[in-house]
């Protein structure tokens, strides 16, 4: 799950590395591999499959940058983190702009973020949640 502009960046330039790898790698003659056909397939197969997480976690954070996100009841409170993740990045704040409102650090957004909330109290996430709530009113 990316959580902020660095991950997306970082993420992005390694998805462009793996769809170098990927072309390079389908580009090469069969006949010149000195690679057994299973094991070059199955070396393209898990390039792709990588290929394909990246991107697919590029769109989803993407998707919530847009602020195109349906917010559905949670079930559970494990859901709660992500959640939170999803509605800050939705509402276009950032790590910096959230500990800000709240008179933190931004590193402490970081990792409260990192460990989706483990170390922080009920009452943080209940102000981090307000805070959220409101910039998404906006």
């Amino acid at each position: 799950m990316i959580k902020n502009e660095r991950q997306y960046r970082i993420t992005k330039a390694q998805a462009e590395k793996f769809e170098q790898a990927l072309e390079k790698l389908k580009a090469q003659p069969k006949q010149d591999d000195q690679m057994h056909p299973l094991l070059r397939r199955a070396q393209i197969d898990a390039l792709q499959s990588q290929l394909d997480d990246l991107r697919s976690e590029l769109r989803e954070y993407d998707t919530w940058k847009s602020g195109n996100l349906e917010f559905t009841e949670i079930e559970t409170l494990v859901e709660l983190p992500r959640v939170l993740i999803r509605a800050r990045i939705a509402s276009g704040m950032s790590q910096k702009v959230l500990a800000e409102r709240l008179g933190l650090k931004e590193q402490q957004i970081q990792r409260y973020e990192a460990t989706e909330y483990a170390s922080a109290s009920l009452s943080t996430v209940n102000k981090i949640a307000g805070v959220i709530a409101e910039a998404l009113k906006k």
